[in-house]
């Protein structure tokens, strides 16, 4: 995952967007030797290992390209935010991405400061345009799990502020998700039953019909399968949210008694 990459997919993110990011880096990852990162199952083709490669990678640069935007929304960038994001990429996509990865942010940021002198809504108008790239180019649950990181870097630092919770549905809604989801993200820690009910999308008047309904729904979106082109790694991510979706069903069902 070479440096000349990650520029060529800013320099293609700042002239077409993520699409054009995407195509930067992608073609990168053709003739990368390091592409073992990520296991195949036996018999997988060369052109289907560049398309998993590259929706890896388009994950990773929606990721940052989104999370400048989290970051931001206080006007503060937190060391706490940052450190989250140097584990994820350390954990995620190896030692080099981090470096790398925190200069893309770097530019990010200094492009969002240019864009704020022209107009205060420049950079915001120029997220929603990456989200419906991003929407055309990643699926429902992939969507779903890259929202979850950013609210978790949201969380690094102990709180989420409201210009926070501002920027993620707004983010969101970019990615052409409800501002519902971001809610129940917000409240996968959390082990109150008001918690649980938020994390399932209802309230506590449901029926425990549609405390079935919500928890099957939910269950068909954060599904662990969503994600598996992302690599293992992401999945792993993918199956703690849903354990977590479990546990908020079952403190429902305790306090229910239902079955």
């Amino acid at each position: 995952m070479g440096l000349g990459k990650w520029i060529g997919g800013f320099m293609g993110f700042m002239t077409m967007g993520p699409l054009g990011a995407l195509a930067g880096y992608f073609i990168g990852s053709w003739f990368d030797k390091k592409t073992g990162e990520m296991q195949y199952e036996e018999g997988t083709s060369g052109d289907e290992r560049r398309h998993a490669q590259g929706q890896r990678n388009s994950f990773l640069f929606s990721m940052l390209v989104m999370a400048s935007y989290v970051i931001r929304a206080d006007r503060r960038v937190m060391h706490s935010e940052m450190e989250f994001v140097r584990r994820f990429l350390r954990a995620n996509f190896g030692e080099e991405a981090v470096a790398e990865g925190e200069e893309i942010l770097l530019k990010l940021f200094n492009e969002a400061k240019r864009l704020d002198q022209a107009s205060p809504t420049a950079y915001r108008d120029m997220i929603f345009d990456c989200g419906r790239q991003i929407a055309a180019n990643l699926n429902y649950g992939e969507r779903l799990q890259l929202l979850d990181f950013l609210v978790k870097i949201a969380q690094s630092d102990g709180s989420v502020c409201a210009e926070e919770v501002r920027a993620l549905r707004e983010v969101a809604q970019a990615m052409q998700l409800a501002a519902s989801e971001v809610d129940s993200m917000l409240n996968l820690r959390g082990d109150s039953l008001a918690d649980a009910y938020k994390v399932l999308e209802i309230n506590s008047s449901a029926t425990d019909d549609e405390v079935k309904a919500a928890y099957r729904r939910l269950a068909l979106k954060h599904h662990p399968d969503r994600v598996a082109a992302l690599g293992e790694d992401v999945r792993r991510a993918a199956e703690e949210k849903f354990q977590q979706i479990n546990n908020a069903k079952e403190r429902i069902y305790k306090a229910r008694g239902m079955k």
